[in-house]
């Protein structure tokens, strides 16, 4: 599933071609994705400007004064701007056609249907979106936050930074690079690490996602940017995926076990 990065370098290569840009039409090429396509995607987007490309949690918006289209990758989605005559494949779903001369397409396409097109109002936060703890590379996450908000938490300290609710974006790859880096074991009970420890992870977490981001994102299994390209952070991976091998760092082998139903791997004596 694309995480952050991914999502991120997504909005950064459809801004460009999006924003200031009009909607000429939505053409649905089924009723649903994950979800049904809510009738004020088709009803209120057309004619519109699209005033900016956001992304919340892994979550992209296409933000026009009537509203705001909110469109989720989902495990394998991927969002192009491609020329309006090239002809849809099986699994383009969704084009957004955009006004001018160029006749381009931003055009959805999700193999599994586990992405979703769904419609925000004016003024208003989707139910999706609410609730979400703050962005991972803003300000109002820090070590301090993570302190405060573990304090009596005994879940591993690796399933507390995964809860969206306590900060976004921060999926199964990211968590285990940034642990590695930051030299706590991902069995740890998230109310058993000290505040000075929660500073090296948040800033893990920032310089491990800013990373990825100017990497294009992490291709593991169907991932491309909009321009086709793939994401290259793969290739410097320290532990994700890599159970059993050597530790970069001390060369001992990396353990790995299933932690929230996720796979993990962390070495055993650099992190604790």
């Amino acid at each position: 599933m694309p995480e952050l990065p991914e999502v991120e370098t997504t909005r950064r290569g459809l801004a460009p071609h999006l924003e200031g840009r009009r909607v000429a039409g939505v053409v649905l090429r089924r009723p649903d994705l994950r979800w049904p396509i809510p009738p004020e995607v088709a009803r209120h987007l057309p004619g519109q400007r699209i005033d900016a490309v956001r992304r919340r949690a892994k979550y992209l918006l296409l933000d026009t004064a009537a509203g705001s289209a909110l469109l989720h990758l989902g495990m394998s989605g991927s969002l192009r701007v491609l020329p309006g005559r090239l002809a849809p494949g099986t699994h383009d779903h969704v084009d957004i056609r955009i006004a001018g001369r160029g006749g381009k397409v931003l055009r959805f396409n999700d193999p599994r249907r586990f992405g979703c097109l769904l419609w925000q109002a004016p003024g208003d936060v989707h139910p999706l979106l609410r609730g979400l703890g703050p962005e991972p590379l803003s300000d109002d996450f820090d070590g301090d936050y993570l302190h405060t908000r573990s304090r009596g938490r005994n879940a591993p300290v690796k399933s507390f930074l995964m809860d969206q609710r306590i900060v976004v974006g921060v999926g199964n790859i990211y968590a285990a690079e940034a642990l590695f880096a930051a030299g706590i074991s991902p069995l740890r009970a998230a109310g058993r690490v000290s505040r000075e420890r929660y500073r090296g992870l948040a800033d893990a977490v920032k310089a491990i996602l800013a990373a990825a981001i100017r990497r294009g994102g992490t291709t593991l299994r169907d991932f491309t940017a909009p321009d086709g390209a793939p994401g290259y952070f793969e290739q410097e991976l320290a532990v994700y995926g890599r159970g059993g091998l050597p530790c970069p760092a001390c060369g001992r082998p990396l353990r790995q076990a299933s932690i929230g139903q996720r796979a993990s791997a962390w070495c055993a004596h650099c992190q604790r």
